[in-house]
């Protein structure tokens, strides 16, 4: 039995924030080391725990529609970014998906769905009240995951 793990998935959150293309390369260059996938994932958060602070319930379905929407016209476009160096980087393949719930959550049932072997994630995204209303999500992944996590603290790193 060997202990090296190959790694053949990668998954990465991206929140979109202005460490996201960074966080994105770093996983995309690791994932090459070993010709393995990158899987870029972006959760909406689901907003039914705090409708009492934003909006009357009756519009957050269709706030999440809107976002879930934007989302996906973002991530195809950062993927589209994130082609050329993926493929100087070795990466084999590179994928996305956009998914609502918690975020912390979602990041950890999505790598378990496709088998992650590995999670590249940013310490620090969007701050501010979503951090005070919602956790901190890298905190929350590095708990609850089954496989390995690497976080990247993006202003101490590779600037």
């Amino acid at each position: 039995m060997s202990i090296i793990h190959e790694i053949q998935h990668v998954v990465t959150p991206v929140d979109f924030s202005d460490n996201s293309k960074l966080i994105a390369e770093s996983a995309a260059y690791l994932a090459g080391k070993f010709s393995a996938s990158v899987h870029l994932v972006f959760v909406v958060q689901n907003f039914e725990d705090y409708s009492g602070f934003f909006v009357p319930q009756m519009t957050l379905p269709s706030l999440e529609n809107e976002l879930a929407e934007s989302a996906e016209t973002k991530m195809a476009s950062f993927c589209g970014e994130m082609v050329d160096y993926c493929k100087k980087a070795g990466v084999k393949d590179l994928s996305y998906k956009v998914l609502t719930g918690d975020v912390g959550e979602k990041i950890v049932e999505y790598a378990t769905d496709v088998e992650a072997d590995l999670i590249v994630m940013g310490t620090h995204g969007y701050k501010g009240l979503e951090k005070i209303m919602f956790g901190s999500v890298a905190d929350k992944v590095v708990r609850a995951a089954s496989c390995p996590v690497t976080t990247i603290n993006p202003y101490t790193c590779c600037r």
